[in-house]
C-alpha cells in the first residue's frame, strides 16, 4: 500500500528495501536534496525538472563550500 506521507512510492521504488531518506539523512541539506531529486527523477514529475533541481542543489553546495574556503583563506 502506497503512503504518500510516510513512504511515498517515488522514494521507495528505486532500490528494493532502501528508502531515499535512509541515504539522504547522512548528508547535509544541499547534498541530500541533490540525491533526492536524482533518486526520484522521472518517477513523480518531469524527469528533466528533477535533474535541474538536483543541479541547483549541487550549485548551492558548491557556493557554500567556496564561501567557506574564502573565509578560511582570509584568516
Amino acid at each position: 500500500m502506497n503512503d504518500n506521507v510516510k513512504h511515498p512510492e517515488h522514494y521507495t521504488n528505486i532500490v528494493p528495501g532502501i528508502e531515499c531518506i535512509e541515504v539522504t539523512q547522512h548528508f547535509n541539506f544541499n547534498r541530500g536534496n541533490a540525491i533526492k531529486y536524482l533518486w526520484r527523477a522521472g518517477s513523480k514529475n518531469n524527469e528533466i525538472e528533477d535533474l535541474k533541481k538536483a543541479i541547483q542543489y549541487i550549485e548551492f553546495e558548491i557556493k557554500r563550500l567556496e564561501k567557506w574556503n574564502d573565509a578560511q583563506n582570509a584568516e
